[in-house]
């Protein structure tokens, strides 16, 4: 290996060591911390940033990169896709003061401690002071990069590389009228049954039983684990500590369910990361709509599938025989499947799912150009609502408090959930062309082939191609809608007889 390269991952290799050290913090942070340790957790979290981000931006890191360009010119090989990333990195954390790091992330810690007490009062007043911090926040981080075609460009590519505002735009308004097409279609359609999804289900028993179907899509347990917080979510320390969260929710049960097979989908992905790209820049998953396009595959393109469910519904209805007695493995796949205008974003169903982060879309936007005042989201949120679903929130925690994400710091991340939603759909039309008897393998409970084919075209890979790069390289064209409108329309006109 070269002296320099070396030089150069010895250094990145301890940027991640304290980037996944700060991991760690906020994962306690959310499962085990008692309330009061916020102040102190987010100085300790400010500490580590800080240290971190001189250690990134040091001038003898943008000396290696720059002799290691011409070092190693081809892109397409691994150290030469790792300085790449490497010197797109550097030059963002060079714009972006340590000491701003370090007040961020106070802010956030101490924001999203006060976004949970709101949420669990459903009082907006008590989280606004400290999402208009936060806003003014990410205004600030704007501000320190050259203007761009939209100031919302600059929060976009930190999660989806590449991508324009304009674009996710395009892509959704060509989506939109499609998407409130179909589900006008099925309004007009007679209700599928659902009442018993809505019975009382034994909290342990969803548990183990997620985990015990997580367990055969292939998460690794050795490498992995599950636990409570107030929002799902996935979170890597390495390629070898992988960790999920999840809840339970009294009013919807099965939700827990699905949300495990979501967050292993993220989990997955970054458990079949090269194990060579550990402590480098290349590591993880190359943006949030390829990461989200392998939870949400797992969820409903499998999850929610009916095959899926002729595998596991005998177990299902073994486990719980009084909520599901005669009730036929059709009308479950159908009740899962349900379309209907609902509050709460991570339970929508597929058909009105996108529309979610359309309206989220538009408020972080209106947000950045100072267009919504932070005091008037509460109200500016449900008329949205009504606008996109034809429904008003009865409260603040099913309205504007339900997401996690404002709290911290994290704009410019809504858009990739949609945009995931897409890439699964172009992912899965090449999964079925590459493995014909795909519906057969998961009717039967076996998924070693869809995940063996996810690690090899997409897993392993890791930060190694931008995002638009891998789609088009594994599906043939970029980021596009065309797949997924094809799969809802099929799906929801075979559930609706439309």
């Amino acid at each position: 290996m070269s002296e320099k390269l070396h030089q150069l991952k010895e250094i990145l290799g301890e940027v991640s060591d304290l980037q996944h050290a700060q991991s760690v913090l906020d994962w306690d942070q959310n499962v085990n911390m008692p309330p009061g340790g916020s102040e102190a957790r987010g100085q300790q979290l400010a500490t580590l940033g800080k240290i971190a981000h001189e250690k990134s931006t040091s001038d003898e890191v943008g000396k290696l990169i720059a002799d290691l360009k011409n070092e190693f010119p081809d892109a397409d090989t691994d150290e030469g896709a790792l300085i790449r990333v490497a010197a797109r990195d550097y030059d963002k954390a060079t714009r972006v003061p340590a000491k701003f790091v370090a007040r961020q992330a106070i802010a956030t810690s101490k924001a999203f401690e006060a976004w949970i007490e709101a949420k669990s009062k459903s009082d907006f007043s008590i989280f606004r002071p400290h999402l208009e911090q936060v806003v003014e926040l990410v205004q600030e981080y704007i501000s320190f990069f050259p203007p761009a075609d939209h100031p919302y460009d600059t929060l976009l590519n930190d999660y989806e590389p590449g991508m324009k505002t304009a674009e996710v735009q395009e892509i959704f308004n060509a989506l939109r009228p499609k998407q409130v097409k179909l589900i006008k279609a099925i309004k007009s359609a007679r209700q599928v049954k659902d009442n018993f999804l809505l019975k009382k289900y034994n909290e342990k028993k969803v548990w183990d039983f997620g985990e015990a179907v997580i367990t055969k899509f292939g998460y690794d347990w050795t490498r992995g684990r599950q636990d409570k917080a107030p929002h799902p979510f996935q979170t890597t320390f390495s390629v070898d500590d992988t960790r999920i969260t999840n809840r339970f929710e009294d009013g919807n049960p099965l939700a827990t369910l699905f949300s495990a097979m979501h967050e292993s989908g993220h989990a997955m992905y970054e458990q079949g990361s090269n194990p060579a790209y550990e402590r480098t820049p290349l590591a993880g998953g190359t943006s949030l709509a390829v990461h989200e396009s392998q939870s949400r595959m797992w969820e409903n393109l499998v999850g929610r599938s009916l095959p899926f469910w002729e595998h596991f519904f005998p177990a299902l209805k073994k486990t719980f025989p009084a909520q599901l007695d005669g009730v036929s493995v059709k009308s479950f796949y159908k009740a899962i499947n349900k379309v209907e205008s609902s509050f709460i974003r991570v339970n929508a169903d597929e058909a009105t799912y996108n529309l979610h982060v359309m309206l989220r879309l538009e408020l972080e936007i209106g947000m950045v150009e100072g267009k919504f005042a932070v005091k008037d989201l509460p109200e500016i949120w449900n008329e949205k609502m009504n606008d996109y679903l034809g429904i008003i929130p009865p409260n603040d925690a099913q309205g504007v408090l339900q997401d996690v994400h404002w709290s911290s710091g994290l704009m410019g991340y809504f858009s990739t959930y949609a945009l995931g939603n897409l890439v699964s759909a172009q992912l899965w039309e090449k999964i079925n062309k590459d493995i014909v008897d795909l519906d057969d393998q998961i009717r039967k409970g076996k998924f070693d082939a869809l995940l063996s084919w996810l690690r090899g075209k997409i897993h392993v890979h890791g930060r190694k191609y931008d995002p638009q790069d891998l789609v088009q390289k594994v599906t043939g064209s970029k980021i596009d809608s065309a797949a997924y409108v094809r799969y809802l329309t099929n799906k929801f006109s075979a559930i609706y007889g439309l």
